[in-house]
């Protein structure tokens, strides 16, 4: 044993430096060098005169139209918490709370938004109540004086980001309801208490930390917001910051500067948001305690007028949330007529949205018929749309895989080096650095810094040109996702028995064996889920896709942005509208598929797995027995 040990000393000793120089790499050239690039350009600028003015670019802050953007997202993230607080806790508690009829649709109907969101979200509402959407041209036709374009701007936006961040709400509150325990609820109710006092005064109080940590989380959505606004037409920060560091001095005064300036203010804002967070969470929760914990079962409205009411505005919530997805699926199976004219014709059925392509004929200002060949073509049948799932799946694939593979090199060392706790809190922080910087920051310090043949590090290699982008959107994928990785996997970690790996030592396996057979197989169903987690999130993003817009780095989502921008111009890409729908149904079919792994299959304990086969070998049975039968009978 002792042999073996100082054999692999050596190789061990290796890796060990080669893995924290790669992080120390990662950290310093990937994380802190960019934003420290961005920030110092901020007080580079140079005036008119060609001198460097450290304070023109807040001068132009304090002085020019700037500062709309910023008050435009605080408006939208002070606003954002109120209604997604309002309708999320309402949808919870109509769900797992309260006895309300059909209490297993509305849930579905609620959860939609966690199979498709971002820009495939918009694109959902906007078929809805654009200007030219189902919604607004049957209102036009019963009211022809009604403004067409009034879903738009802040109010639509505002709309639209309500119902789409309630999915954490469904994840965490949800959670967090149900694990109450029913028995103080109970003992509230005898004492005479009436449900929506018990709600106030016990039900409430167990979730206040997680309301707290929803509102933040909430309130930095909305204050980072891209993909809505974008669509919408709202001006915030992010779509400027992406507008700007497209821009050029010849265009306007100092964009670079001013981008940079919105992305430090962003990150103030998450830094001093995430710190009220920590502090919060320092000081303790409030948890409802017993010694026998009971299920907690659903209150009854005992109010007739009130019971109505709930299950009304129930409904209306349900009709709000799956009005686009139902929509959406239908018209996904509806010709190029229908969409086009928004009006459902139960005889013009086809698949042509989805596979295949089609001829188009069009009649030209001279009167005349023309024929494009292929103009009406499928999701699948697309060079621009297949292109871009294409490259999405592999980008999201690779920095999914990436954000894992280091987060668990890291746990398994900060765990395996529990004496030196410094070492460990070091690496776990830098882990964490990305969260306190907003998304578009990171992005933009990429965009900028590595814009260059001069950064050593990389061989000089500009990151930002041709088909070098890709690496870079992958770096960024990674890097934003590490938080988030670090936070799950760790987890995990706690559940391995230190006894297991000192078993292994003593029967002579070094670390890289035991870390392969004995820890991993037991942290493997979290880290797929993570995978499955971070894909499902980055094969549909949106504001990191859009930081690197380039022929080069079009991702899916920037396809499906683009798509009615160009529809039929020219005679060609005539059926955007349908691929959109088919696009939209494609991303639920992909989410949906990846949340039933994690949270359904992936979920299960070892006695619900044999249950569920068992189960399965039964119905087979059933439905093969008289099949079996007639076999045995000729024999």
């Amino acid at each position: 044993m002792t042999q073996s040990i100082k054999r692999t000393t050596p190789i061990g000793w290796i890796i060990r430096i080669l893995g924290i120089g790669f992080f120390a790499y990662l950290f310093f050239g990937f994380m802190l060098v960019p934003c420290l690039n961005t920030l110092t350009s901020i007080f580079t600028t140079k005036n008119a005169a060609g001198e460097t003015d450290p304070f023109a670019v807040i001068r132009f802050f304090l002085a020019g139209t700037m500062g709309k953007y910023v008050w435009n997202s605080l408006k939208l993230a002070i606003l954002l918490v109120i209604t997604v607080n309002v309708v999320g806790i309402s949808i919870v508690l109509l769900t797992e709370y309260f006895d309300i009829k059909g209490a297993k649709i509305l849930r579905l109907g609620y959860m939609t938004t966690m199979i498709y969101s971002g820009v495939a979200l918009v694109t959902g509402y906007m078929f809805l109540y654009a200007n030219d959407g189902i919604l607004t041209t049957a209102l036009r036709n019963a009211f022809p004086n009604m403004n067409p374009n009034w879903f738009s701007g802040f109010n639509a936006v505002l709309f639209t980001m309500t119902f789409a961040c309630t999915s954490n709400h469904m994840l965490f509150l949800r959670n967090a309801i149900r694990g109450i325990d029913y028995n103080t609820v109970e003992a509230a109710r005898n004492m005479g208490a009436n449900p929506f006092k018990v709600l106030l005064k016990v039900v409430f109080p167990t979730l206040i930390p997680t309301l707290f940590s929803l509102t933040v989380m909430t309130f930095i959505t909305g204050l980072c917001a891209m993909s809505a606004p974008t669509l919408l037409g709202y001006d915030s920060i992010n779509p400027e910051i992406v507008r700007l560091a497209g821009s050029s001095t010849a265009d306007e005064a100092f964009p670079q500067a001013r981008a940079a300036l919105l992305s430090i203010i962003l990150a103030i804002f998450t830094i001093v948001l995430l710190t009220v967070l920590s502090s919060y969470e320092r000081k303790g929760h409030y948890l409802s305690v017993s010694k026998t914990k009971a299920k907690l079962q659903k209150q009854k409205i005992n109010n007739p007028v009130v019971n109505v009411l709930a299950h009304i505005y129930a409904y209306i919530l349900f009709i709000i949330y799956m009005t686009p997805v139902v929509m959406i699926i239908i018209f996904s199976f509806q010709t190029y007529d229908a969409i086009r004219s928004k009006k459902l014709d139960i005889t013009q059925w086809t698949t042509i949205n989805f596979f295949g392509q089609q001829d188009y004929e069009y009649l030209t200002s001279r009167g005349k018929y023309k024929t494009r060949v292929n103009a009406i073509s499928g999701l699948f049948s697309n060079e621009s749309t297949l292109g871009g799932i294409k490259l999405s799946f592999i980008l999201s694939a690779i920095a999914a895989a990436l954000a894992c593979i280091i987060v668990v090199v890291a746990c398994n060392y900060i765990f395996k080096k529990k004496k030196y706790k410094i070492t460990g809190v070091i690496l776990e922080y830098a882990l964490l650095f990305p969260w306190l910087l907003p998304t578009i920051l990171i992005c933009y310090s990429y965009r900028t810094f590595f814009n260059s043949n001069a950064i050593w590090y990389v061989g000089n290699q500009n990151l930002y040109m041709e088909s070098n982008v890709r690496l870079l959107i992958v770096m960024a994928y990674t890097v934003t996702k590490l938080p988030f990785s670090l936070r799950m996997i760790k987890a995990s970690f706690y559940s391995i028995d230190d006894e297991l790996e000192d078993a292994a030592k003593n029967l002579g396996a070094g670390g890289m064996y035991t870390f392969l057979r004995v820890k991993l197989p037991i942290i493997l169903p979290s880290v797929l889920a993570v995978f499955a987690l971070n894909f499902n999130a980055l094969f549909t993003e949106y504001d990191m896709s859009a930081a690197f817009a380039s022929t080069y780095g079009t991702s899916y989502a920037m396809v499906i942005q683009a798509m009615c921008a160009e529809e039929g111009m020219f005679g060609y890409n005539v059926n955007a509208s349908g691929r959109r729908c088919a696009s939209t149904v494609f991303i639920m079919l992909v989410s949906g598929l990846i949340l039933y792994l994690v949270y359904g299959v992936g979920s299960r304990d070892l006695g619900e797995r044999l249950a569920r086969r068992e189960w399965r070998r039964k119905t087979v049975e059933k439905f093969t027995k008289p099949f079996r039968k007639r076999v045995e009978a000729k024999a």
